[in-house]
């Protein structure tokens, strides 16, 4: 039988008593390798190497706060905009995160901000429809390890073998804390420039508390694995990510990409 409206709605108040009112343990990532400025180049893709969306990472350091920024410009108009604050003192540490999901391709527009300090948080979004607004606000209790927007620099940290699970807040919209398990799946060659490089591929898991695990697939709102692929050689780099990047969104493809000249033919490999 169906669950009522009404029904789920309780199960969901119960479902975020049980989930703020117990201690979190925070076990935030050390930091080995410090970030610095950067402008990489990415492309966003299907699983069928269909080209979607071009994007940008910046990251700057300022003041002891390195702020980083990923935007996806998609051929329909639409715009992802991800931005972190975090400091990397020892630990990496997240201090404020804002993300903008808006047009055609997204089920509907979405601004979310969340603050360290204040554990303030705000959800705003637009019903693609009728054009409807709606807006959460509120204050959490943040563990030290929450990582929204800090996923890969995370990854690229992690000593070899090792197995990390730090907090995350899933915006449904309505916010829900969830750990997330950062784990080594195995090796797979890679070529860059003609020569081959291992990378590691990790599994990025969601794990669902009891009463989420029991009631997200009536929901429908299960959050999939993810997978990232990272040279783990001398400094790490990363490679590529494979995961949705909205609420029951389809799989996407991050990649590096190169800027190409226009006029320019690309180099051939030649045998002596």
């Amino acid at each position: 039988m169906p669950l009522h409206g009404r029904a789920i709605a309780g199960l969901l108040v119960l479902m975020t008593a049980l989930l703020w009112h117990h201690p979190l343990a925070a076990a935030p990532v050390p930091v080995r390798f410090a970030e610095g400025s950067l402008h990489g180049f990415l492309v966003l893709s299907t699983p069928k190497d269909v080209l979607i969306a071009s994007g940008d990472l910046l990251q700057v350091v300022r003041d002891g706060e390195v702020k980083t920024r990923l935007v996806f410009r998609f051929k329909d108009g639409s715009v992802l905009d991800e931005t972190v604050v975090f400091t990397q003192r020892n630990v990496f540490t997240m201090q404020s995160y804002r993300l903008v999901q808006r047009g055609p391709v997204f089920p509907e527009d979405t601004e979310i901000s969340l603050e360290r300090a204040s554990g303030k948080y705000r959800v705003k979004t637009c019903a693609r429809k009728d054009g409807r607004e709606k807006v959460r606000d509120g204050t959490l209790a943040l563990p030290l390890d929450v990582s929204n927007g800090m996923v890969l620099t995370l990854v690229k940290n992690l000593s070899a073998g090792a197995v990390e699970t730090v907090h995350m807040v899933a915006f449904t919209p309505a916010p829900k804390l969830i750990k997330l398990e950062m784990m080594p799946a195995g090796k797979q060659k890679i070529e860059v420039g003609g020569t081959e490089k291992p990378a590691t591929r990790y599994v990025l898991k969601p794990i669902l508390g009891t009463w989420l695990k029991l009631f997200a697939p009536l929901l429908g709102r299960t959050p999939p694995d993810n997978h990232a692929w990272i040279v783990t050689a001398d400094v790490p780099a990363f490679v590529k990510f494979e995961g949705p990047l909205y609420m029951n969104g389809p799989v996407w493809r991050i990649e590096l990409t190169s800027p190409r000249w226009p006029d320019r033919k690309p180099p051939v490999e030649r045998h002596p």
